[in-house]
């Protein structure tokens, strides 16, 4: 029986191990190269894959979309991500037929409604051609899985026969302070208000709100705008951003290094279906800059108030109330609201929260 053994091991020894297969190689596509990407590309897609590439689940790469549909980008994907319209329309055709005889997996990456009327109505005036609706709707219409944002978007694609699973926003917690903002305790108050161009009328909801606004203790209170319109108005103060802050890391910086200037955080929605279909991406970001959160009570917010936010509808008596409970409650109510984005709306290495499960399994790599 020993020599049996003896035997056994011997030949075990000198088998040659297989070598580890390697992880699957996913690309994206996504606006900006070089590691400068638009926020909603960092937040949505970029931050994701640093993270999945440092866990070791997957490897990943940036994907020049014209090369890699007529072929001069030969590397085989497992799986390609493309966000929004970052693959031309003129490109789609060709990717298509590349990935179904190579059996690569396309999923199509969207974070607002580009497809009910009144939403591609609104997308027009602000920066979509007609060019880059086509290319949304086309391929979300021939990927393998859709991933959006929010439920309410995930019904408006659902009425268009389009399956998708929800993955909601999520933040990286490392840029960001470690507490709450800390702005000067006399003098005037100021509130931010930071958005993309889509959100102009948004912010006429505000004007009846700062219009004059003096707090009980006698101070006032001035609206503060980053980003959202290009226009200047006597009724609040544009807060103009570097030209180095596009990418969303250097956006964040430059938060980072203001945050004790303001007393809190405003999201002002009207009630459109496309707005209803936007995600609570402010509230995150607001609580991570260390700032209490008061926002419109849309869909868009269902369920913030129970993690330490404000919500109100247009009344501006309703607003200017619900502003003022959140500068005497500002450190408990950031307090909270951090406690829940820490725990459930993260990305990076090692998270493991069903949305982060679910766009892992959108790649297939559940």
């Amino acid at each position: 029986m020993a020599a049996l053994r003896s035997t056994v091991a011997r030949l075990l020894r000198g088998r040659t191990p297989a070598p580890p297969a390697e992880p699957p190689l996913v690309g994206f596509v996504v606006h900006g190269a070089g590691g400068v990407h638009p926020a909603s590309a960092h937040i949505r897609v970029v931050a994701r894959m640093t993270a999945l590439a440092a866990s070791g689940a997957a490897r990943v790469a940036q994907v020049e979309p014209v090369r890699w549909a007529d072929g001069s980008d030969t590397a085989h994907l497992d799986a390609i991500l493309v966000q929004r319209d970052a693959f031309p329309l003129a490109s789609l055709d060709a990717a298509f037929a590349r990935a179904a005889g190579e059996g690569t997996r396309i999923v199509a990456e969207v974070d607002d409604d580009f497809f009910t009327p009144e939403a591609r109505a609104r997308l027009a005036q602000a920066e979509y051609d007609a060019d880059r609706l086509a290319a949304v709707d086309r391929l979300v219409r021939g990927a393998d899985a859709v991933v959006v944002a929010t439920e309410p978007l995930r019904a408006v694609l659902a009425a268009e026969g389009v399956d998708a699973v929800v993955v909601p926003n999520g933040v990286q917690p490392e840029p960001w302070p470690t507490r709450p903002a800390r702005p000067d305790p006399s003098g005037d108050r100021r509130v931010l208000y930071m958005g993309s161009a889509t959100h102009g009328g948004d912010l006429d909801l505000l004007r009846p709100v700062f219009d004059d606004f003096v707090t009980a203790d006698g101070r006032r209170v001035r609206l503060e705008v980053v980003g959202v319109t290009g226009d200047d108005d006597d009724w609040f103060d544009r807060l103009a951003l570097p030209e180095d802050a596009v990418h969303h890391p250097d956006f964040v910086a430059f938060l980072r290094e203001r945050a004790d200037r303001w007393s809190a955080g405003v999201a002002p929605l009207t009630g459109e279906r496309f707005n209803d279909a936007k995600s609570d991406l402010k509230f995150l970001e607001y609580t991570m800059l260390g700032l209490p959160f008061v926002g419109s009570d849309r869909p868009s917010y269902a369920g913030v108030a129970g993690a330490g936010g404000l919500l109100v509808g247009d009344d501006p008596t309703a607003w200017r109330t619900a502003l003022e409970t959140a500068f005497r409650e500002a450190d408990d109510r950031v307090a909270r609201a951090r406690r829940y984005v820490l725990a459930e709306r993260t990305v990076g290495p090692g998270v493991d929260t069903p949305g982060e499960r679910a766009w892992r399994a959108a790649l297939g790599l559940a």
